[in-house]
């Protein structure tokens, strides 16, 4: 149990401190303006946000000790949830675009599918592959 509750909290902390450091290199370069995010900046950030939680999904599968679906697919939802709570936090901040948080909301459970075929596509390689004797 202990090994399938890390495996989950290690992708999301993946997930949520790498895109934290992007946001503030980001923001201290000056590419992130310290108003609104127009829909560009948004779709950036909204790019970024795709391929780390691919990656997060795919340590998550990783580091699961059986059925690494199932732990993304846990991973996914505590992603969803925390999402939706940044839609309704964030809907009349005048922050950027509404449908950046909408967004990642709806690409937390593909985005995380996809790390974990990507982890059981390499699984499946590294089977097939021939032992050296």
């Amino acid at each position: 149990m202990a090994r399938s509750i890390w495996a989950i909290v290690a992708g999301a902390l993946f997930a949520i401190i790498l895109t934290t450091l992007v946001d503030l290199l980001l923001h201290f370069t000056g590419v992130y303006p310290s108003g609104r995010l127009s829909d560009s900046l948004a779709a950036l950030a909204t790019a970024y946000r795709i391929v780390i939680g691919v990656a997060g999904a795919w340590l998550t599968a990783t580091l699961a000790p059986s059925n690494p679906m199932k732990h993304v697919m846990i991973l996914a939802t505590l992603g969803a949830v925390i999402a939706l709570v940044g839609v309704f936090a964030t809907w009349n901040s005048g922050l950027g675009p509404h449908w950046y948080p909408i967004a990642l909301v709806v690409l937390a459970y593909p985005q995380s599918w996809l790390g974990a075929k990507i982890h059981e596509s390499r699984a499946t390689q590294r089977q097939q592959q021939p032992r050296e004797a």
